[in-house]
């Protein structure tokens, strides 16, 4: 009687070809069985899995998913992974798209939109979709790429609904933040622009510039700034030649770097001069003083992004806006002029 063969460790990598071999059966039939096609008669389907089992074969998971055409692997591109606020938004989308059996992969375009399609190109060669956070190139070069590398959502940009969408209302939010502070009795304001190519500064300055019309006691002032803690860092000379009671940074990032050269150069905030900020990430809430700034949910933001995009890799994309609305975190860092 002959026996069951002992499963060895094999001097070389065991193929498809080898099990199909051992098997009397076609590569055809040993690969059905291995991506569970249920076609395959039972008996001869037992008869492979033996073989393979017998043979110690580990399938490949690159070859098995460049069969299937899924890799349960999505990009994301972000065009700056030093500012804590995509970390929060990249947060919520993982711990979704985990849930869902995915992994995600990330790459930082450095802030450099001509960049970006071709690392875009590269993410979805590589993965089933694909996430755009706050891409920075123009807009005919974002439309053009969104075909190229669908399934695909984009986050804080819009797409003409060729592709899903999820947004911060960046306009509304600085209204509501610039009038925080016109209660608090300030009318000198400044604003420490972003950069000028982001769809962020350009709702902030629509925002600002219907302040302007409807508050024509209020003067605003728009200071060139940047997004980076060195930005904000390096603006207090420009703001200091404002004489405004009031500014409002960018983002977080730079009202952080404010603070910190504030606190070098001696001037008491909020005494001296109310700061404020946007996007709430977690150091706002810790500085000193506390920042005021717009909380939006980044984390649940996040969250919205993958859903998103996963409703992209099916039959029924949600291809209407999606717009979070920010709210007031009022903190220590704003009070009225003295």
């Amino acid at each position: 009687m002959t026996g069951r063969r002992a499963r060895t460790t094999p001097t070389r990598e065991t193929t498809i070809n080898d099990i199909a071999k051992a098997a009397g059966v076609s590569k055809a039939t040993v690969s059905r069985v291995l991506n569970g096609v249920p076609t395959v008669n039972p008996e001869i389907a037992q008869m492979v899995r033996g073989v393979i089992d017998e043979l110690g074969y580990t399938p490949s998971q690159t070859a098995r998913s460049l069969s299937l055409g899924v890799s349960r692997t999505v990009g994301v591109l972000v065009p700056d992974l030093g500012n804590p606020m995509f970390h929060q938004v990249l947060h919520g989308f993982n711990q979704a798209a985990a849930r869902d059996g995915y992994h995600v992969v990330v790459s930082d375009s450095f802030e450099k939109a001509e960049a970006e399609p071709e690392l875009a190109r590269d993410l979805r060669d590589r993965t089933d979709a694909v996430a755009l956070f706050s891409p920075r190139m123009t807009r005919p070069d974002l439309l053009a790429l969104l075909p190229r590398v669908a399934p695909v959502a984009v986050f804080n940009r819009t797409t003409g609904k060729n592709a899903g969408s999820v947004l911060i209302d960046y306009h509304e939010g600085v209204i509501v933040l610039a009038r925080h502070l016109i209660s608090l009795g300030h009318r000198r304001i400044a604003y420490l622009a972003g950069p000028a190519y982001a769809r962020a500064n350009w709702e902030r300055e629509r925002g600002l510039a219907e302040i302007r019309e409807a508050e024509t006691e209020v003067e605003i002032i728009e200071v060139p700034c940047g997004h980076s803690f060195e930005d904000g860092y390096g603006a207090w000379p420009a703001l200091r030649d404002t004489g405004a009671t009031a500014v409002i940074a960018y983002n977080d990032v730079v009202a952080l770097g404010l603070l910190g050269r504030l606190s070098e150069e001696g001037v008491s905030v909020p005494d001296q001069l109310a700061v404020a900020g946007f996007d709430d990430i977690p150091f706002s809430r810790y500085s000193s003083p506390s920042l005021t700034t717009m909380t939006a949910g980044l984390s649940a933001i996040g969250e919205q992004i993958w859903r998103v995009l996963r409703a992209e890799m099916t039959a029924e994309p949600l291809r209407e806006p999606i717009m979070f609305s920010p709210e007031l975190a009022s903190r220590a860092s704003t009070r009225a002029p003295r």
